[in-house]
């Protein structure tokens, strides 16, 4: 219990020291690089470097716990606690088990933080205020089908759940049946609904004596059943920067429709399984170091160690940003890596359990 409260807090704290200076770093260079391009209040200012702080450490959070866990080893070398703590009769898997356990309650922290628009989608947000000085922007002429209808929004508010200048196509046999044009629509107990909308039929077969073009005024339609602003916004404009919940009701939803849902599935895996890859790493690097820094070159074992997880994290970087832009699989791109990373890490684990067995 000693030797895990010792490391556990020598690790924490090495944590959060860390990840704030990797975050102050990128935060701080890219506000110099925008600056002239942010608007002039400071209320927007303030809330894209918090949006930016949010991202920062959405992307450099498993970089951090690692980082973390090489310093408070170096930590535990210089100060010969761990060869204290091995004379007292604790085992290496005692001296681990803090990192791994902390690791595993700071992931679980982090993906519970994704189930918040603002943290899942910061940089999108900060990026709205430099560009349009406003953290929200609609969507323009979004066209899209759903339920064998095509469906144009002129423009899409998600938060507001709303659209204006919309028209819903409706073909059979490649033929156009039917057009619904209304100024707006508002999306309410799982339906959107168009007020005052103005409903074109088109006659089955055009004759010189046949009658035109019928023209029906409807007080209100349902469409879209169970299609949220916040899926359409984010589906049919590529994005990727999901919240849980919008990702699974959009993995739901497109599924029964047939579409391709990659991107959805590439984005809840990077969620769920690719911070894992750190427990799995941390793992590997604890058991190659020695336990005295007679045997070790410090300075040389920091460097590597570091070097080996900047390595490892942009490989996994590159393989989720090639799933997400669909030139792999994202069952290759992303979970293969993180189960072969947790297989070794097993092996190393229990191979050196049988080492102090024997």
């Amino acid at each position: 219990m000693l030797a895990f409260r010792y490391v556990a807090l020598h690790y924490l704290k090495y944590f959060l020291i860390i990840l704030a200076a990797l975050s102050a770093f990128m935060v701080g260079f890219d506000f110099m690089e925008n600056a002239s391009e942010l608007p002039t209040s400071a209320n927007l200012v303030m809330i894209y470097v918090v949006y930016k702080i949010f991202y920062s450490i959405d992307m450099l959070l498993p970089l951090a716990m690692v980082f973390g866990m090489i310093a408070t080893k170096v930590l535990l070398i210089r100060s010969n606690a761990l060869v204290a703590f091995y004379s007292l009769g604790y085992s290496k898997n005692d001296i681990l088990k803090p990192f791994v356990l902390v690791s595993l309650a700071i992931i679980s922290i982090y993906i519970a933080l994704h189930t918040s628009s603002a943290f899942a989608r910061a940089n999108e947000y900060a990026t709205n205020i430099a560009k349009n000085s406003s953290y929200l922007r609609p969507t323009s002429n979004l066209f899209f089908t759903y339920e064998n209808k095509y469906i144009f929004f002129g423009k899409l508010f998600p938060l507001q759940q709303r659209a204006v200048d919309v028209r819903v196509f409706e073909i059979t046999d490649n033929n156009l049946k039917e057009l619904v044009v209304a100024s707006s629509a508002f999306y309410k107990d799982d339906y959107w609904h168009v007020p005052k909308a103005h409903l074109l039929r088109k006659p089955k077969e055009i004759t010189f004596e046949g009658g035109g073009i019928e023209i029906e005024d409807k007080k209100t339609m349902k469409i879209l059943k169970g299609f949220k602003p916040k899926i359409l916004d984010q589906v049919y404009e590529g994005k990727v920067n999901y919240t849980i919940m919008d990702a699974v009701d959009a993995l739901f939803l497109l599924t029964d429709q047939n579409v391709n849902t990659d991107r959805i599935k590439s984005a809840l895996y990077k969620t769920f399984l690719t911070p894992f890859f750190v427990p799995s790493f941390i793992i590997i690097i604890f058991f190659f170091v020695p336990v005295s820094q007679r045997f070790l070159n410090v300075t040389l074992f920091s460097f590597g160690a570091i070097l080996a997880t900047l390595v490892m994290w942009a490989v996994l970087f590159i393989l989720s940003e090639l799933s997400f832009n669909k030139a792999i699989p994202s069952e290759i791109g992303i979970i293969l890596p993180v189960v072969l990373l947790f297989f070794a890490a097993l092996w190393q684990w229990r191979r050196q359990g049988t080492k102090e067995g024997t």
